[in-house]
């Protein structure tokens, strides 16, 4: 890799400069104090073995947090990056000079929206000690209505050169939105390709629910999973879930959607049961399509020796997979997000348009993609692909390419030279090198990822296995936020990346307390409403 040459831009489409990756040990940075949250220098070096950050505020003295467990796994990572992506050309702040102080998207942020999110309520059927969002504990309503939600999406669908095109609504709990159906036909209708929806599954207990949300348009649950026994979710959220969890699976299945297990990991607590929520994703294999693991992002206060005793990072995970299924050799099997790139803009430079690309930081989180046979024996994408070499390719490839429009038989031999990196003697039966571009087609065209293509066997079954980890004011990194590609659209109209809208800045707390209503006055607006509805003459604003 070192011999690759990578083309970084150096400037944002809208001008403003970009800085290379640093890589290596030690490094710079900046980052926020957890106290107040201003922004200071910081340092990121090993340690025995573990990657550390160690700031200082003036105000507030010295911090340390570990930022990777194991320091060959972090420089690994760093490994597999392909260049910055550059931003918006429309991007709604226009005059940044520091980040995350000025978001928007603003000028300097490198990445287009890879996932956008949509809090459709903070309210929510569960009470839960990690949730980030503090739904119910905020003592306001936050619940924009139908016409806000469509100016939210509009934003993300106004982005150029690449318009939104995958929206999770999100919360709180959103499928407890008055409107959710709506808003759901509504993305559709809007040009949205994928939604999807972040929720507890509790309304999809319902099999009549699950199948009204397929009709809307829905695609896939992020179904937060945090174990396989109710003593794991009566620690994580409050009460016993496991009965619920899985009779939403199977209603999911039943309706023809699909869900990623998305649990929540919190070290000592349920990171030993990392191997059953995989192992029972498999079983699911007709319906799951991934797992999302998140290690617990610490957004409030937290003693020094709670924060090293609970801190769990990816590397722990990538670690964890392995001990408990044999599945994913740490050093061998497992990649940054950003590396699939070079398969992003290959597609855009024959396609001649750009197209979604996750340019986001290495150490933002890492993944496999396992193909899983009829047996539902799991075989990692890395044991019969050279994975490398063939990013290394696709990345020379597009850059070829260019923008300008290729003739078929030029795209037909740009695939076909990818095929010198497959290996079907080591691939699981029944996957071929045509099945297996079809697949890659799927991933990135939901076409042909899902619903008749998919029964007639145009891809192999495959089930995403990732860790993403979102940052806090402990082990926040200005330069994994310049790079997000996980985003909130606001009823502001303005759209802000994942770690400064939850965490650091908090944006979410500004913007919910602007557009909200406190909870004393909630009752009566909806009996107002309510009468209004009724065909009484009540001016009155609409919430929901």
């Amino acid at each position: 890799m070192a011999q690759f040459q990578v083309i970084q831009p150096e400037t944002t489409y809208t001008g403003s400069p970009i800085g290379q990756l640093k890589k290596g040990l030690p490094k710079s940075t900046q980052s926020l104090c957890p106290e107040c949250t201003q922004l200071i220098d910081a340092t990121i070096l090993e340690d025995g073995g573990k990657v550390v950050m160690e700031k200082r505020c003036p105000e507030h003295g010295e911090f340390r947090d570990i930022v990777y467990s194991d320091a060959k796994l972090y420089l690994k990572m760093e490994e597999w990056t392909f260049g910055d992506n550059r931003g918006l050309e429309n991007p709604a702040v226009t005059t940044a000079t520091r980040c995350p102080d000025d978001c928007g998207l603003c000028n300097l942020h490198t990445s287009h929206t890879g996932l956008a999110n949509v809090d459709l309520t903070n309210r929510c059927n569960l009470t839960c000690p990690v949730c980030f969002a503090n739904a119910n504990a905020a003592g306001y309503l936050y619940e924009p209505d139908l016409e806000t939600v469509r100016k939210m999406l509009q934003a993300l669908r106004n982005q150029r050169p690449v318009a939104g095109r995958i929206v999770q609504f999100s919360g709180g709990e959103p499928t407890i939105y008055p409107r959710f159906l709506d808003v759901l036909r509504m993305a559709g209708e809007m040009g949205f390709s994928h939604t999807q929806v972040a929720t507890n599954g509790i309304k999809f207990t319902s099999l009549e629910f699950a199948e009204q949300c397929k009709e809307a348009g829905l695609h896939t649950l992020y179904l937060q999973f945090d174990g396989v026994c109710d003593d794991v979710y009566r620690r994580t959220r409050g009460e016993s879930l496991w009965e619920k969890k899985l009779r939403c699976i199977e209603n999911v299945k039943k309706a023809g959607l699909k869900i990623v297990f998305v649990p929540t990991i919190v070290k000592g607590l349920n990171d030993h049961q990392i191997g059953d929520i995989l192992r029972l994703a498999l079983e699911y294999i007709d319906c799951t399509s991934g797992i999302s693991f998140q290690p617990v992002a610490f957004t409030g206060r937290i003693a020094r020796h709670e924060l090293e005793s609970k801190r769990f990072t990816l590397s722990d995970f990538a670690h964890a997979v392995h001990q408990q299924t044999g599945i994913a050799d740490p050093y061998q099997d497992w990649f940054p997000l950003s590396c699939v790139t070079p398969f992003s803009k290959l597609i855009g430079a024959l396609r001649g348009e750009e197209t979604t690309t996750l340019s986001c930081h290495p150490h933002c989180s890492l993944g496999t993609y396992l193909f899983v046979d009829p047996n539902r024996h799991a075989v990692p994408v890395t044991q019969f692909v050279e994975i490398g070499p063939m990013l290394r390719e696709m990345d020379i490839l597009a850059h070829k390419a260019g923008k300008r429009r290729i003739q078929f038989f030029t795209k037909l031999s740009a695939w076909n030279s990818l095929r010198k990196f497959f290996h079907q003697e080591k691939a699981p039966a029944g996957l071929t090198f045509t099945k297996f571009l079809q697949t890659l087609q799927g991933m990135t065209d939901k076409r042909y990822g899902r619903g008749d293509s998919e029964r007639q066997g145009f891809t192999y079954r495959t089930l995403m296995l990732a860790g993403m980890h979102f940052m806090d004011s402990y082990n926040y990194d200005v330069e994994r936020v310049k790079r997000c590609v996980i985003h909130y659209a606001a009823p502001n109209g303005l759209i802000y990346p994942f770690c400064a809208y939850n965490s650091g800045p908090v944006y979410r707390e500004r913007i919910e307390k602007e557009f909200s209503v406190p909870f004393d006055q909630q009752a009566e607006m909806r009996r107002l409403r309510a009468e209004a509805r009724q065909g009484c003459n009540v001016g009155v604003p609409e919430l929901v």
